[in-house]
């Protein structure tokens, strides 16, 4: 005859060491890592992405993230909102974005002025708020003339600001811009003087440099390159590495004479601190990605943009070295703002 199993009983103190035993594990896989972080990346996105465009609509910022976010959205198979949050060299934007939930749902588009910002501006956020997701675009810049300056060659124009002190002017979509701080970079290298004139925007630079009230700008080659090729403006020089594509009888300014003169401005992405590091490193992913595709890469060189991937990390160096660059000529040039 079988005899009965009796049921197995657990005390009550049995009972508390399974229940601590279990809390214990969980709370150790948290801290590793292991139980949030791939869940947080599995889960996301669940809703709509914003991407903060700190100015205004139609410049380059603009131009190159909506390419990007254009393909972007279905990559992730969800609605990316570009939202243009224009002021103060682009601080009023990085600000909101500063102070953005880091759930992973608010990115920044950013140029060099949000590093140049921090040297120059006493600013509601700091560097650690914001964390770098990934670089998306190169934005070499040409150097061009007005019509009316007597002048052919990067060296000619050296000479004539050297034989007529302070007559040069040089212009910049604001304090702080790269555009400012590569013209300070200019005559700082040649031992040069020029003025500095700062303007609201691209198009009335423009206006003035065609009608000959400043002297010359280092900018992107969308807009004016246009004029160059009706003979209201000369392009100078270039200040990328290699002569730009579609433009090859323009020299680098390191052709031109100037050893070392490679600069230029650059567009990125950086959400905010504490961000999960799994939805950064999946948005740098897809970008690098996105910006190799043929039909992206064309409309950025019809942009004046030339595509650049890497990883969060290395868009991180770039701004460090970038901002010990830019900290030296600030310093050297003795800029200041109001």
């Amino acid at each position: 005859m079988a005899l009965a199993r009796k049921p197995q009983l657990r005390s009550p103190a049995a009972r508390y060491r399974r229940h601590a035993l279990k809390t214990l594990l969980c709370t150790a896989l948290a801290a590793l890592g292991l139980a949030a972080g791939p869940a947080q990346a599995d889960d996301w996105p669940s809703k709509p992405i914003k991407i903060i465009v700190p100015y205004t609509p139609g410049g380059s910022t603009d131009i190159v993230t909506r390419i990007v976010m254009e393909k972007l959205g279905p990559r992730l198979k969800q609605t990316i909102i570009v939202e243009n949050r224009p002021g103060a060299n682009s601080s009023v934007g990085s600000a909101i974005a500063a102070k953005a939930d880091p759930d992973g749902y608010t990115f920044l588009s950013i140029l060099p002025a949000y590093i140049i910002n921090f040297h120059l501006y006493k600013l509601g956020y700091k560097p650690e708020d914001l964390t770098p997701v990934a670089q998306m675009a190169d934005l070499p810049l040409f150097l061009f003339v007005s019509q009316d300056l007597p002048v052919n060659s990067v060296a000619e124009l050296v000479e004539y600001a050297r034989k007529h002190p302070d007559k040069l002017t040089y212009a910049s979509s604001g304090n702080g811009s790269s555009a400012h701080l590569t013209g300070a970079d200019f005559a700082l290298r040649n031992k040069i003087t020029m003025t500095h004139v700062a303007y609201k925007g691209s198009a009335p630079i423009l206006t003035d440099l065609l009608g000959g009230r400043v002297s010359m700008v280092f900018d992107p080659i969308l807009v004016p390159m246009q004029y160059v090729k009706q003979n209201r403006l000369k392009a100078l020089g270039f200040t990328g590495k290699q002569r730009w594509p579609t433009e090859p009888s323009i020299p680098t300014m390191e052709e031109a004479g100037m050893p070392g003169f490679v600069t230029g401005s650059w567009a990125g992405l950086m959400a905010p601190a504490n961000t999960p590091r799994p939805i950064i490193e999946r948005m740098a992913r897809e970008i690098s990605e996105i910006v190799q595709e043929p039909d992206v890469r064309q409309k950025f060189l019809d942009a004046g943009f030339l595509p650049a991937s890497g990883t969060s990390a290395q868009f991180a160096e770039l701004m460090k070295q970038d901002s010990a660059r830019y900290a030296g000529i600030i310093q050297q040039a003795r800029i200041t703002v109001d």
